[in-house]
């Protein structure tokens, strides 16, 4: 059993009402996992309760919630997920050329705004169906998060600069063998953001990371440069419950990682565009009241 850390000194970085949490995934009891991906998470199950309590720890107001690769393309959890958080929550499901047109509307109701593509082991649907979910998501007016090995994104660009709906390129561009902020594959990325549908999304830094924690300066110095470009195409997530992490040890604080990852903005301007304003409009939630 895994001990998740679920409350504690809240962050030095306050986070500004209406803060969406746009990476992080959800298991509810009575839905199992699905061949083909990886197992559910340990017990106890990371549920709308635990979550809860992250929310209230860290000053997170709304949430977009991932299908889970356990889920594969039973997106059953996803819809009792949204369910049970409400309005404050959205949905990225897993959707392809086999979802018929009353699933997708069954997925909208639901409060699902986007569709997810997992180019990495134990992933639903990968590059190999970017055209079609793309094209799905373009119809409906959803987001299409983008995950693949970014080492590699330079043998991707024609399919990239493709992509009509808008979309993000997910957890820091996961560049496993590690990229130079003056180097090609970032080029691509600030080209890719210039088109004008292109997010980038920092979230999960320690699952490419090749220099690790606490401090992340190779993720770190991709993340300042992009910041620095275009801090209104960039948003946020927590990545809760932290699958890559087996052991209660080597769980990480979400207070501090939050901490390491908010000072990579330049500024509160900044981060009210990555935290707020550009998950709002990216995955249609209300605005946020001005108090």
């Amino acid at each position: 059993m895994i001990e998740r850390k679920l409350s504690g000194a809240s962050p030095k970085t306050a986070l500004p009402p209406g803060t969406i949490d746009t990476q992080m995934h959800m298991y509810l009891p009575g839905f199992a996992a699905v061949p083909g991906g990886p197992g559910l998470p340990q017990e106890p199950l990371p549920d709308a309760e635990a979550y809860r309590s992250v929310m209230r720890w860290l000053g997170i107001d709304r949430v977009v919630i991932t299908q889970g690769n356990a889920h594969q393309h039973d997106n059953g959890n996803l819809i009792a997920a949204l369910a049970v958080m409400g309005d404050l929550a959205r949905g990225v499901a897993v959707v392809s050329d086999r979802t018929s047109r009353g699933e997708l509307k069954a997925l909208a109701d639901a409060g699902v705004t986007g569709a997810r593509i997992m180019d990495l082991p134990g992933g639903a649907i990968g590059l190999e169906g970017l055209a079609t979910v793309d094209a799905i998501a373009n119809d409906m007016g959803w987001t299409t998060a983008v995950q693949f090995d970014g080492s590699d994104i330079l043998d991707h660009e024609a399919a990239l600069m493709k992509i009509r709906s808008r979309w993000v390129l997910d957890h820091h561009g996961k560049f496993f063998r590690g990229i130079s902020p003056e180097g090609p594959e970032l080029s691509l990325v600030k080209r890719l953001i210039d088109r004008g549908n292109c997010y980038f999304k920092f979230a999960g830094c320690y699952e490419s990371s090749r220099s690790g924690g606490p401090d992340y300066e190779d993720i770190a110095c991709i993340a300042r440069a992009i910041a620095a470009y275009a801090p209104e195409r960039i948003i946020w997530g927590t990545n809760w419950p932290h699958n890559y992490a087996k052991t209660s040890i080597d769980y990480p604080d979400d207070a501090a990682l939050a901490d390491t990852v908010l000072s990579w903005f330049p500024d509160a301007d900044s981060r009210h565009l990555a935290l707020v304003e550009n998950p709002g409009s990216l995955f249609g939630f209300n605005p946020w009241p001005v108090s």
